[in-house]
């Protein structure tokens, strides 16, 4: 026979001859055919495949967030982007697969407890993601090593560097944000979120500030000021009022410096928001700094007076003494501070003024102490946070000639002292006060109110209190707080123009869920939020098909699963 490599084939017609069995021959001689036995190496390969398989979006997660309100407003938004993932928020940590760990920056004692955390996860052989101001301003920590980061403008990415650190990868994005060679206020306000307290929004409405204290590492962090546009900040308080929110904060790291970056001011955003709050509900400012709220005096008098904003404000002065405020690059003086405290305490009556006091800085004398003390004996502030300096790796003032230790702890010691010694609220036993109720005491005996001046009162734990405005009759007062009785005769009033998320709930589902859009309003509020969750859920989608082709069986049901839920979304979100 000859061979098939003599001539050249034209044709794939050529191979097949007259020699060659039929169709049916070859059938027949199956039958005779024995099977071989798979190669050990494939059997390992697809042993291998079964083992290493991980479907992201089904783990467990607890998350840890340590500082300041706007800390706590980036990790509800980080829970939000992870539940409406398909990932389950808890809040037991031993049953957690993966720990998201949000930090604070400000003092040490913050960051020992984050690093604590993360040797404590790793010695549980969980996985860990950590977010916050410490990796933004010192990613390159040793006790960093290895692990994922988020960065503090990065927080619309969280399912991105979740999903490859449950695969056991290792991701960073400390990036910042920027439209056209301008940094913007950070990710975009319409993401998913849980509130940790259904009945209060946080609103960041800037990120970093315009100064250059010496001792801050925040700044290292959060960067010069940038801030979000005054109808993108109007429209999340309308939806967080659409979703049963009957208290806003407003928070940054200088609300007092909002707008500069973008021609606008504070009273102007102020106003446009005082619109949008509903009968019975509340706005409460965060912390500005003296330099950047005194030329607003008068308008923000006006505003702290209307009758839905809390007449309170934090204005941190750090120390009385102008030689300190000077090493401290604070950019005014203590009679610029004066005059701020002075002008809204005869405009606005009543007006709660918190302050910061830093014990202890560089080059702090005797004299520059008792200045301090001689402040707070003048105003009796009703909230004082008095901080014995830490010298924060990488400032100014860590290099500066420090205060001896004892020093620094004998004169914080002296100032909590006299910040004990009287008391600020005696004068309000037996006035009668509306109060907003909106949280439950630490011992669980008590609902927390707030009044008018952003006092807090203690009222009976009646369920049909909480969320509502109730008056009552001031009967004791402590050092922190006030006692109110219920007025027979009055009726609790709602704020809330729509039923309150449950606890756990991510901001924007159940409207997806429950809403017709028939209204034009409704529909306006949760465009931008449904357009998210398309590209959301189509990502979701897109990452469960992609695994199913390596996916064992005994996951085919938890991939299905994710599979229909994103499908039948999508099919609600067409419907619109």
């Amino acid at each position: 026979m000859p061979s098939a490599c003599d001539s050249l084939i034209d044709d794939i017609e050529d191979m097949v001859s007259a020699s060659d069995p039929t169709p049916h021959e070859r059938q027949s001689a199956r039958k005779t055919i024995i099977p071989r036995a798979r190669k050990r190496k494939e059997q390992l390969l697809s042993e291998e495949l079964q083992a290493d398989s991980v479907i992201p979006g089904t783990q467990k997660i607890w998350m840890k967030t340590w500082g300041c309100s706007h800390n706590n407003s980036d990790g509800e938004y980080m829970a939000g982007q992870l539940a409406a993932s398909g990932y389950k928020m808890t809040e037991n940590p031993s049953e957690a697969d993966l720990w998201l760990l949000n930090s604070c920056t400000v003092k040490n004692p913050a960051e020992d407890h984050f690093r604590n955390s993360i040797k404590r996860a790793q010695e549980q052989q969980k996985k860990v993601v950590v977010a916050g101001c410490v990796p933004q301003a010192q990613p390159r920590m040793d006790y960093l090593k290895g692990l994922s980061i988020i960065g503090v403008q990065q927080i619309d990415r969280v399912v991105e560097v979740v999903d490859e650190a449950v695969k056991g990868h290792s991701v960073r994005l400390l990036g910042q944000k920027k439209d056209g060679g301008r940094r913007l206020g950070g990710a975009r306000l319409d993401l998913p979120k849980i509130r940790k307290n259904p009945l209060i929004e946080i609103i960041s409405i800037n990120t970093g500030c315009l100064n250059a204290c010496t001792y801050c590492k925040t700044k290292h962090a959060r960067g010069d000021l940038a801030s979000y546009p005054i109808d993108e900040l109007v429209e999340r308080a309308r939806q967080s009022f659409q979703e049963g929110v009957c208290e806003i904060w407003l928070t940054s790291e200088d609300t007092g410096a909002y707008g500069r970056d973008i021609g606008t001011d504070l009273p102007t955003l102020l106003w446009r928001l005082v619109e949008e709050i509903p009968d019975g509900a509340m706005l409460r400012l965060g912390m500005t700094n003296p330099p950047y709220i005194l030329e607003h005096l008068e308008e923000m008098a006006k505003i702290l007076n209307h009758p839905r904003v809390y007449a309170f404000l934090h204005v941190p002065v750090q120390s009385a003494s102008d030689s300190v405020l000077m090493d401290m690059k604070r950019e005014y003086c203590i009679d610029d501070f004066r005059r701020v405290v002075d002008f809204l305490k005869e405009r606005v009556p009543g007006i709660t003024i918190a302050t910061d006091i830093i014990c202890g800085f560089p080059g702090e004398t005797d004299e520059d102490f008792q200045e301090t003390v001689e402040l707070v004996r003048l105003y009796r502030f009703p909230s004082l946070f008095i901080n014995q300096f830490y010298p924060r790796p990488g400032t100014p003032a860590a290099k500066m000639e420090q205060v001896p230790a004892h020093v620094k702890k004998q004169r914080t010691k002296e100032l909590s002292q006299l910040f004990h010694s009287y008391n600020p609220y005696d004068h309000k036993i037996g006035e009668r006060q509306h109060v907003l109720v909106t949280e439950e005491s630490f011992d669980a005996q008590y609902y927390v109110a707030h009044n008018k001046f952003y006092e807090q009162v203690l009222v009976p734990k009646r369920p049909e209190f909480k969320g509502k405005m109730i008056e009552v009759d001031i009967y004791e007062a402590g050092k922190h707080f006030l006692k109110g009785r219920p007025v027979d005769d009055s009726k609790p009033f709602t704020p809330s123009i729509a039923t309150p998320l449950q606890k756990g709930e991510v901001s924007g589902l159940t409207q997806v869920h429950t809403h017709t859009y028939t209204h034009t309003h409704t529909q306006l509020i949760f465009t931008p939020l449904l357009l998210h969750y398309k590209l959301w859920l189509a990502k979701l989608t897109l990452r469960s098909l992609s695994l199913a082709l390596s996916l064992p069986p005994a996951t085919t049901h938890t991939l299905a699963h994710h599979v229909n839920v994103s499908v039948s979304l999508h099919v609600i979100f067409h419907s619109d």
